[in-house]
Order: C-alpha cells, then structure tokens, then sequence
C-alpha cells in the first residue's frame, strides 16, 4: 500500500518561492507516474505537473516556466517560483499514475490511484 504525505505549504507573497514535498512509503507504486495537483475551493482538482519513471515530465500551461517537478529517492518535489494569487490552492501529491507521460500529456486526476491529504499554499498579492 502506497502512502504519501506532503509538506512544505505555507503563506508568501506574490514573487515569492514555495517547495513543497511529497514522502512515498510502501510499495506499489514503482514504475509508474507522480504528479502534483491543486484544487482550489469550490472548483475541480487540476493537474499542475507529472513525472514518469523516465523522468520525463509535463506541466499545465499555467505553471509551465515557474514550478518545476522533480524527484529523490523517495520524494517528490514541487519547486514553485515567481508564485501569483491564481496560485493559491490545495495543493495534492499523487501517484500510482500512466506508465508513461509526454511533455504535452494533459494530466488528468482520475488517472492517479493514491493520494496525499493535501497542503495550503497562500499567495497574497
């Protein structure tokens, strides 16, 4: 069983940097793609980046440029720069997703099996 956790949200002002982290226990979950994805409150969950095994990676073209997706061992990463107010969301580590992504793949949360409980990212302008 698959088990993520992230960390690292919090309150910044626009222009700011933000790095969240997401913590992967168990198994399961190998060979397949993560991803970041934030809801904002009364809106669907949207994709924001993924990664696959290959490392190759995807992002909406609304963070494309300033959050970059990577990963270490058994962590992913979301490094968020030059963060706007439209940033502001929940903010959901997944995994357990596609076998293999391309940089135009449009990540979509219902192809993502396990999920974090999310975490707060704050932009005031």
């Amino acid at each position: 069983q698959v088990q993520l956790t992230e960390s690292g949200g919090g309150s910044v002002q626009a222009g700011g940097s933000l790095r969240l982290s997401c913590a992967i226990s168990g198994s399961g979950y190998s060979g397949r793609a993560m991803g970041w994805f934030r809801q904002i409150q009364g809106q669907e969950r949207e994709g924001v980046a993924a990664m696959d095994v290959d490392e190759i990676t995807t992002y909406a073209s609304a963070v494309k440029g300033r959050f970059s997706i990577s990963r270490e061992k058994n962590i992913l990463y979301l490094q968020m720069r030059n963060l706007k107010a439209e940033d502001t969301a929940v903010y959901y580590c997944a995994a357990v997703g596609p076998l293999f992504i391309t940089p135009s793949t449009r990540i979509e949360s219902a192809e993502f099996a396990v999920w974090g409980q999310g975490t707060q990212v704050t932009v005031s302008s």
